[in-house]
């Protein structure tokens, strides 16, 4: 015959376990909706800072420099551009880097469009259009020199 203590203590442990479980009930149903809605706001977070970096990539103006008669001239690149240039003038990437100051891996990764030339450099490219083989080649015998 069992100990009636120790049916009394079983019991006792089982109904406060239960009452225990359902008094806890609220607050997992809460924590599983937060844990949810954050991570939506994630998701959302995510698509918009996707949405700011496309906008500010098509924000971004070109580079505008000062002509020697005051006035303002657009400077453009183009990755395209700078590898015809290379093909008219017969020009090796290290050769086109010697003359707009430059290395010739910069120039690998300008016509990649992996980077693009600093305002600083679109002067000098937009000159190095300007210029025939010749006038190419006399430059190129002043770096070697």
């Amino acid at each position: 015959m069992p100990n009636i203590a120790a049916v009394l203590r079983g019991e006792i442990t089982r109904i406060s376990r239960k009452e225990a479980r359902n008094e806890g009930l609220p607050q997992r149903k809460a924590s599983a909706q937060y844990r949810s809605e954050i991570a939506a706001l994630k998701r959302r977070l995510l698509q918009l800072e996707k949405v700011v970096k496309g906008i500010a990539r098509t924000a971004r103006k070109p580079s505008i420099a000062k002509m020697d008669d005051g006035t303002s001239n657009v400077l453009r690149f183009s990755a395209s551009g700078l590898v015809s240039l290379r093909r008219r003038l017969g020009l090796t990437a290290a050769q086109a880097g010697s003359l707009l100051g430059v290395s010739g891996q910069s120039i690998y990764k300008w016509e990649d469009g992996k980077t693009k030339p600093r305002a600083s450099n679109l002067p000098a490219i937009a000159a190095l259009r300007k210029m025939s083989k010749k006038e190419v080649a006399a430059a190129l015998e002043k770096f070697e020199q």
